[in-house]
């Protein structure tokens, strides 16, 4: 994602979006991130308009159904373990990453960021409005660091 923040790409000559999509051969993203509290999360997530798979949910574990070709694996901390060896990391104390979805419109993000904030996330950074794209962000309630992002290639700068 380009987040227009310091050290960022170079956004005089932003890639190509169409360029960069496409790929010879698609794959499923499964991203596992470990929460203290499934059902805090599974609550948070539900209220974000996300859908969960019953197929893969468990007392442990669940499916969050992001897209097509996309999930995010919520996985309570004894079962996260099972899959590492290094120590798990605090997402309360420190960013290993930030998480970034897409978004229909600028409402869109300005929406999903209250809804966040008023169920148990806490803001990350400001609002950031590039014209051709704008992004807000969050932290869930496990310290996992969104970004949100509407983008209008219409109106990216030329090359």
């Amino acid at each position: 994602m380009i987040s227009g923040r310091p050290g960022s790409l170079n956004l005089q000559n932003p890639p190509s979006l169409e360029a960069n999509m496409k790929v010879s051969r698609p794959r499923k993203l499964f991203l596992n991130l470990p929460v203290a509290d499934l059902k805090r999360s599974v609550d948070f997530f539900t209220r974000l308009g996300f859908e969960f798979n019953k197929d893969f949910t468990d007392e442990n574990a669940t499916c969050m159904v992001v897209g097509e070709d996309a999930f995010v694996m919520l996985l309570t901390h004894t079962r996260f373990k099972d899959f590492i060896k290094k120590p798990l990391h605090d997402a309360t104390q420190s960013t290993a990453g930030t998480y970034a979805l897409s978004a229909d419109s600028k409402a869109e993000v300005d929406e999903m960021v209250k809804i966040a904030l008023a169920n148990g996330g806490s803001p990350a950074a400001e609002a950031m409005d590039l014209g051709f794209m704008y992004g807000g962000s969050f932290y869930d309630p496990d310290g996992h660091h969104w970004e949100l992002a509407w983008m209008d290639p219409g109106q990216m700068p030329p090359q």
